[in-house]
This record gives structure tokens, C-alpha cells and sequence, in this order.
């Protein structure tokens, strides 16, 4: 039997975690922890409405440069998405039409990348 395997965490590498928490609340995800380990390691775990997989930022939490994570999240309406996103005063792209699905993206302030994704069911041929 195939054991299950679940994404459950993504970190995330900012410059100003106070910042960066304050965009990510402004998108709309769900602070589930804010919590300071120790000297040099805070640990802030953000959740997607309705979402499994929860992005960590923090002091110590990655190595990776800022600016560099690229995610892409399911949505069940780009359009939805793109307006929620601006209506929050978050500056995001056009629709952009593929034939694999309806994207929308942005980045957060150190520049790190989202693609919302809409699946579109289109019929062969």
C-alpha cells in the first residue's frame, strides 16, 4: 500500500517578518501560529481559507533568499480571486487565460510569487 503523502507546510523567506505577516493577513490567510522559539528563531505558520498546506515565515526558518518561493494555489473562480485580492489593496495581475486554467498573480513586498489557478473543464478537441 502507498502511504499518503500530504504538503502540510511551505516555508516562505522574508526580510521583515512583521511585514510580511501583516500582507499575508491582508490577502486573507489565517495566522495559526506566532510564536518565538528561541533567539533567532520565530516561527509564523499562515493558513489559506480552506487550505491543507499552511506557509511559514519567520527568523531562521529558511536559507533560501527573499523573493525567491514560487507558489501556486487552486481557486474555483480567477475572476473571485483577482477581486478579493484588489479589494484588499493588493496589487494584482490581469486574468490571464491559459487553456489549462485561469490565472492570477502577485507577489508579496520582497517580491516572492503567486499564481492563483482556476481549472477551467474545457471539452476536447
Amino acid at each position: 500500500m502507498t502511504p499518503t503523502w500530504k504538503i502540510e507546510l511551505i516555508p516562505v523567506p522574508v526580510t521583515d517578518v512583521d511585514r510580511a505577516k501583516a500582507f499575508y493577513q491582508q490577502v486573507g490567510l489565517v495566522v495559526d501560529h506566532d510564536h518565538r522559539v528561541r533567539d533567532g528563531l520565530r516561527f509564523v505558520q499562515l493558513t489559506p481559507p480552506g487550505s491543507a498546506c499552511s506557509i511559514v515565515i519567520g527568523d531562521g526558518i529558511t536559507t533560501k533568499e527573499p523573493g525567491t518561493q514560487e507558489i501556486q494555489v487552486v481557486v474555483p473562480d480567477a475572476d473571485a480571486a483577482r477581486k478579493q485580492l484588489l479589494d484588499a489593496g493588493v496589487d494584482a495581475s490581469e486574468v490571464d487565460e491559459q487553456p489549462w486554467g485561469r490565472f492570477v498573480y502577485f507577489r508579496d513586498p520582497d517580491g516572492n510569487s503567486w499564481a492563483l489557478q482556476a481549472i477551467e473543464s474545457r471539452p476536447n478537441g
